[in-house]
């Protein structure tokens, strides 16, 4: 499957269920970076009426497994990607439709050499969360890995 032709957002979406869920639209996937939104719905709502920490938490990560797979979703026949670690900072009380913006921070290149040498690579994927007047509320960092299939 060529890096060109993979509809990232779809893929994610198709994959994982809770995405759905939650109601996670996409604004842009591709190159190592990714854009989405989680809408502003009483149901995600938490006991200060804004988006609720596990509904941030899943917003911010489900941009990063995105960002990853736009760079590495050509290696999914060789290769299960995994976030192996989650760190997050809540930074202030956000209110109304956030946006996570997620970029991986390793190079392609070093992330599939290490797996052609047969190693299991990590990399991390950085994530900030913005409320609607751009103000970050939340940053996250994943790391991921791409462990290679058992053949």
């Amino acid at each position: 499957m060529s890096r060109m032709s993979l509809d990232v957002g779809a893929l994610l979406l198709e994959m994982v269920p809770f995405a759905r869920t939650l109601g996670i639209a996409w604004d842009s996937v591709g190159d190592g970076r990714a854009i989405c939104r989680l809408p502003d719905r009483e149901e995600l709502h938490n006991h200060v009426a804004g988006p609720h920490a596990g509904a941030l938490f899943t917003l911010a990560e489900t941009a990063s497994g995105a960002a990853m797979l736009s760079v590495f979703g050509d290696q999914l026949e060789r290769a299960v990607p995994l976030a192996t670690s989650a760190r997050v900072e809540y930074r202030k009380v956000a209110k109304g439709e956030v946006r996570a913006e997620a970029r991986v921070l390793r190079a392609r290149e070093g992330v599939v050499g290490a797996l052609d040498a047969g190693e299991r690579p990590e990399f991390d994927v950085a994530v900030d969360v913005r409320n609607g007047d751009g103000e970050v509320v939340c940053v996250l960092n994943v790391t991921w890995t791409l462990r290679p299939n058992r053949g």
